[in-house]
């Protein structure tokens, strides 16, 4: 079992950064594929990024390249990302997900755990 906690959100104006952090529980996570997803009010959750198991590999949305890096730090078992020159479209609660498997994937459905969520709001 995860246990999966973000942090980090808030409010931003537009152009901003921030950072959203996720901590883990248990002790598998370092052979847990890991992603971010949002979503908007009124709109179904959507992929943002993923990081492999040893953060090899990293994979975006097209909504994010460019200006957004998702990492990991096995040794502290949390996840980050890093958001630039933020868009009032990126408003949305931002969930970190765990997929148990080592390989990342940017499908809802093939995570395991999610978080609660963390409020990112961009203001124009």
């Amino acid at each position: 079992q995860v246990q999966l906690v973000e942090s980090g959100g808030g409010l931003v104006q537009a152009g901003g950064s921030l950072r959203l952090s996720c901590a883990a529980s248990g002790r598998t996570f370092s052979s847990y594929a890991m992603g971010w997803f949002r979503q908007a009010p009124g709109k179904a959750r959507e992929f943002g990024a993923a990081i492999s198991a040893s953060g090899g590999s990293t994979y975006y949305a097209d909504s994010g390249k460019g200006r957004v890096t998702i990492s990991r730090d096995n040794a502290k078992k949390t996840v980050n990302l890093q958001m630039n020159s933020l868009k009032p479209e990126d408003t949305a609660v931002y969930y970190c997900a765990a997929r148990r498997h080592s390989a990342l994937h940017s499908a809802e459905g093939e995570y395991d755990y999610w978080g609660q969520g963390t409020q990112v709001t961009v203001s124009s």
